[in-house]
């Protein structure tokens, strides 16, 4: 069986993030059950390459792409678009073994990042991801949105949890202090500024925030935080950096508006790492209170900072809340997730 993945970016793309992941993990691991995996994305620098068996194609830009991959798709018995940039690949039209992929639903999102004409646009084309005749999505609080937003029977929408590779994100040793950590790509819907403030909102002068990414408001971030001694920005790290990073941490802080999917709370807690996150997207479904971390509402500074004291005021609950958030995240796996694309493909797209 020949699959083909659509993504505006491949693993290689220098803004390669959580869609990518996804893509990469899933697709390595299909290989070795025999299924030719082909990956489109625009066009960054070689046009044909190969990692971990898959076949990496590159044509246009992130505009022109949508043109090449309509002419592609036809030659691949199952195709994934990857809905990762809210406007979709519309694979169905060509071909109907189609499947969209949405990692979360853009509607209020592109009101943060584009300007009123283009949002209108974006989110026009966005609901046309009810036409394809299956879809999967990464999360429950996805499929709600899309039954909800779109009108989608949810009849068609198959949620797969998106995993972890556990012999990579394992507990380490703890910082000898409070270290708190902000890590994610710096767009305006993900509020970095708001870690700041949380931050600044703690009694406990050992405290520090690490704050790790890269995107539009860095130069911002920078700005904010000059002169500030017990606050850090890294930019983007490396691989190694940031697990590394995740195991030191006392409690990564999550703040953005929504998130389809909370990678960066499963990548912390594989390490041993709690989580506060802001109550919305699918951090609910994740984050069980008090046993992998703690929840407040949108923008809810003084909360927030309540939670991460409890945690870093009390060296044992930290520890305690460690252990626990290890284990719940060991329900979340590749190899569990890519089994499950797997069946889905040959018993509902291959029939």
């Amino acid at each position: 069986m020949k699959l083909l993945f659509v993504n505006h970016r491949d693993i290689f793309h220098p803004q390669a993030g959580g869609a990518e992941q996804v893509i990469y993990e899933v697709g390595k691991r299909l290989v070795k059950k025999g299924v030719e995996v082909y990956w489109m994305s625009e066009n960054k620098g070689i046009a044909e390459e190969e990692i971990d068996g898959i076949k990496l194609i590159r044509k246009g830009n992130s505009l022109t792409l949508h043109y090449y991959s309509l002419k592609e798709v036809k030659k691949y018995d199952v195709v994934i678009d990857s809905v990762a940039h809210a406007i979709p690949f519309f694979s169905y039209k060509v071909n109907r073994k189609s499947v969209g992929l949405i990692h979360h639903v853009h509607q209020d999102v592109v009101d943060f990042e584009l300007n009123p004409f283009l949002s209108r646009v974006v989110k026009f084309l966005e609901k046309r991801v009810k036409n394809y005749p299956r879809l999967i999505s990464v999360s429950n609080t996805t499929k709600e949105e899309l039954v909800k937003r779109f009108g989608i029977n949810e009849n068609i929408i198959k949620v797969i949890y998106n995993g972890i590779d556990h012999e990579k994100f394992t507990p380490g040793e703890k910082s000898e202090y409070p270290l708190i950590l902000w890590i994610g790509r710096l767009k305006k819907y993900k509020n970095p500024l708001d870690a700041i403030k949380i931050f600044k909102k703690l009694n406990n002068r050992k405290a520090v925030l690490i704050m790790v990414g890269s995107g539009e408001m860095e130069k911002e971030i920078k700005d904010v935080i000059a002169g500030e001694k017990n606050i850090f920005f890294l930019g983007k790290v490396d691989e190694k950096k940031k697990i590394e990073l995740y195991q030191r941490a006392w409690v990564v802080l999550s703040t953005s508006f929504i998130e389809g999917w909370g990678m960066t709370i499963v990548e912390a807690n594989s390490c041993g790492t709690p989580a506060v996150a802001y109550s919305t997207g699918a951090m609910p479904e994740i984050i069980r209170e008090g046993v992998n971390g703690f929840l407040v509402n949108y923008k809810d500074y003084n909360k927030a900072a309540e939670a991460i004291s409890y945690l870093i005021e009390d060296e044992n609950s930290m520890r305690y809340l460690s252990k626990l958030s290890y284990e719940s995240s060991l329900k979340y796996d590749w190899n569990k997730t890519s089994e499950e694309y797997y069946k889905y493909i040959w018993e509902t797209v291959v029939d």
